[in-house]
């Protein structure tokens, strides 16, 4: 049966005027859901809290984690959020008046972050606020000596040792991703990083690292260091006094983890999981959209220490802490969301991620 041309101009307009809605409600669900930030492992943190340790009473140390919403006598395998991470560093810092929290042998007092950035603000370009940053740590570490190199169109912030100081892998990190996140603050976006170099051993969390810095991460490098790529050393730098003061309110939040996708292959996969409904995605369609073999693909994977599949138990991992987390959604609503059969099988798979099941993760939150 045909019908006259108005009824279904008509008909298409409704049409129209639903799917507008639907999207306009789904931008709306996008914008006020809380963002799906990447976790580290506890292991990741385990150098820092075995700092806090020595330095806070236990009674006391057991009160700040339980601010935080860390648990200290976790198991390695139970993780820790962005706004966890946040919250603990701020935590600290106003605990123990020291702005890298212990993790050197020289206390850095509060307030040395705000010179450091009112210097960046002022240099002329990129390269002389990374040589300005390099001088104003070289003034406050005994541990370190940091150095700027310039080869080409790289840029390579080095961490040399003075003596022989006490090995401190998060401090390291700590101080390399500051440099990437001042870095990028300076000029307004996140700056592309060619490699980062440990001078410590591969460790068993080592799948974190990419959370922080969107570069390939090798270890047992001579020393640590952090290159960045493709950038134009007489880049200009320009930030007001009113954005610094954001920045320095909101520490560590803006700079912390990474939000760069083009040069890490597992969160460019991240992203394809999250664009597909229920992480309805495989490693052919993958492979497809990056326009890689399944082949090529999984031995490039296997390179950065990761699989397909793990990325994606990671991605559903995140979700389920962030939904637990945020809001009153049932466990079972979560484990249709990310895509499992039933909340037993939910359940399972929760436990095996984080040694705890969903409703006592959710239950320990603050």
């Amino acid at each position: 049966m045909s019908m006259p041309g108005a009824a279904i101009s008509e008909m298409d307009a409704k049409l129209a005027k639903s799917d507008k809605s639907c999207d306009t409600r789904r931008k709306m669900s996008i914008h006020h859901s809380p963002p799906i930030l990447p976790t580290v492992s506890r292991a990741f943190l385990q150098d820092w809290l075995t700092t806090l340790s020595n330095q806070c009473p236990p009674q006391r140390l057991s009160e700040i984690l339980r601010q935080a919403g860390v648990s200290f006598t976790g198991t390695p395998r139970s993780r820790v959020t962005h706004d966890q991470f946040v919250r603990l560093y701020k935590l600290v810092v106003d605990e123990t008046q020291d702005e890298m929290m212990g993790l050197w042998s020289r206390p850095i007092r509060p307030g040395a972050l705000k010179h450091l950035c009112t210097s960046v603000r002022g240099a002329s370009s990129l390269s002389a606020a990374l040589f300005r940053f390099t001088s104003f740590w070289n003034l406050l570490l005994d541990d370190y000596q940091l150095t700027l190199e310039s080869d080409g169109d790289l840029l390579r912030v080095e961490l040399l040792p003075r003596g022989t100081p006490i090995p401190q892998r998060f401090g390291q990190v700590l101080l390399l991703k500051l440099t990437h996140g001042i870095a990028s603050w300076l000029v307004g976006r996140e700056l592309p990083l060619h490699d980062v170099g440990f001078i410590f051993p591969r460790p068993d969390f080592a799948q974190d690292y990419p959370i922080l810095f969107p570069a390939p991460v090798r270890f047992d490098q001579p020393f640590s260091s952090i290159t960045f790529a493709g950038v134009q050393a007489e880049m200009p730098v320009s930030r007001s006094d009113s954005e610094m003061q954001d920045f320095l309110h909101r520490a560590p939040r803006d700079w912390i983890f990474t939000s760069l996708r083009e040069h890490t292959l597992s969160l460019q996969i991240r992203e394809l999981l999250l664009q597909a409904e229920q992480l309805d995605y495989r490693l052919n369609d993958a492979a497809q959209a990056l326009n890689l073999t399944p082949r090529t693909l999984m031995r490039r994977l296997d390179a950065e220490g990761t699989s397909f599949q793990g990325i994606k138990d990671d991605l559903r991992r995140d979700i389920a802490i962030r939904d637990l987390t945020h809001g009153n959604k049932s466990i079972e609503a979560i484990s249709q969301d990310i895509g499992f059969a039933s909340a037993a099988n939910f359940h399972r798979a929760f436990k095996r991620w984080t040694d705890a099941t969903p409703g006592t993760y959710r239950q320990k939150m603050p």
